[in-house]
C-alpha cells in the first residue's frame, strides 16, 4: 500500500469514528465535540463531517449548529438488520412474547465488548423500556449481556469474565471479578440470566440466550420490565416463554 492510500485508509477510520461518536449522541454534537472527543484537530474533523454531511451519513442542524446521524446510516442499518432477519423473521416471535408477557422483549447480539440491541417490541403498558434497537449496552450489567457471555465459546467466555471492564452502572451493579465469574456460571447453570437494577435503576430483566448448533450464544432474547410491576420470582417465571420463543429464533435466523 502506498503512503497516499494509507492515508485514505486512515481518513476513513476517523470518519466512522466520528460517526460512531454521533451514535452516541442522540441530541447531536457540535463539530468542536466530536473533535475533541475523537482527538482530532478541528479542521480535519470540519472537513470529515463535510464530506459526510454530502453523502447523507451525517445531517446538520444549522440553528443548534449540531451533527445528526443521517438517514444513510439509517437505511444501511435496515439493510443489515434485514440480511440477518431481525425484522421480518424475529419480529413477529418478539410479538408473540410481548402478547403473552404484556412486557418489553428485547433481542440483542453480541458487538466486541457490549451488547447491541437488534430489536424490541414494546409493551402495551404506559412505562416504555429504553432500550432501542441500535443501542450499545454494557455485558456486566444487563441480563441479555450476562446470557451472552456465559454462551460464548470457552475461550471467549474465558476472555470475557477475566479482561471485560467491570465499570458501574449503578450501586447495585456487579463490580468484583469473582462476583461476576461466579455470577456467569450461575447463569450456564440455571439457563438464563437476571439483572436487578444493575444498569438502570428502577428496571429488572431477565434473558435467555439464542443458541447455534454447537450450543453457543449468537444473541439473547430479554423481557424488561420496571421493578414496581413484576417481582424477580414473577419475571422469571417467563423464563419458559423466552426459551421457547428463543429455540424458534435459533432454528429461523441466520446464524453468526
Amino acid at each position: 500500500m502506498s503512503v497516499n492510500e494509507d492515508t485514505k485508509t486512515d481518513m476513513v477510520g476517523k470518519a466512522l469514528g466520528l460517526l460512531v461518536l454521533l451514535g452516541n449522541e442522540p441530541k447531536g454534537a457540535s463539530a468542536a465535540d466530536l473533535a475533541r472527543s475523537a482527538g482530532l484537530p478541528f479542521s480535519t474533523t470540519y472537513r470529515l463531517l463535510g464530506s459526510l454531511t454530502r453523502d447523507g451519513f451525517v445531517d446538520y442542524e444549522p440553528d443548534g449548529r449540531r451533527y445528526h446521524l443521517g438517514l444513510r446510516v439509517f437505511q444501511l442499518g435496515q439493510r443489515v438488520s434485514n440480511h440477518h432477519g431481525f425484522a421480518a423473521t424475529a419480529l413477529p416471535v418478539l410479538q408473540r412474547v410481548t402478547d403473552i408477557t404484556h412486557e418489553a422483549t428485547i433481542l440483542s447480539v453480541r458487538d466486541g465488548d457490549h451488547h447491541l440491541t437488534v430489536n424490541k417490541v414494546d409493551g402495551p403498558k404506559t412505562f416504555r423500556v429504553t432500550s432501542d434497537p441500535g443501542h450499545l449496552g454494557a455485558l456486566h450489567t444487563t441480563s441479555v449481556g450476562k446470557a451472552l457471555v456465559a454462551f460464548e465459546d470457552e475461550p471467549e467466555r474465558k476472555r470475557l469474565v477475566e479482561d471485560l471492564p467491570l465499570d458501574p452502572l449503578t450501586e447495585h451493579s456487579i463490580t468484583d471479578r469473582d462476583v461476576f465469574r461466579a455470577e456467569i456460571e450461575q447463569v450456564r447453570r440455571q439457563g438464563y440470566a437476571v439483572m436487578d437494577e444493575e444498569n438502570e435503576i428502577g428496571m429488572r430483566a431477565v434473558a435467555v440466550p439464542v443458541l447455534n448448533s454447537q450450543g453457543h450464544a449468537f444473541a439473547s432474547l430479554a423481557t424488561a420490565v420496571p421493578v414496581f410491576r413484576l417481582s424477580m420470582e414473577e419475571l422469571i417465571a417467563h423464563v419458559p416463554t423466552l426459551q421457547e420463543a428463543a429455540a424458534e429464533l435459533a432454528a429461523r435466523l441466520p446464524q453468526r
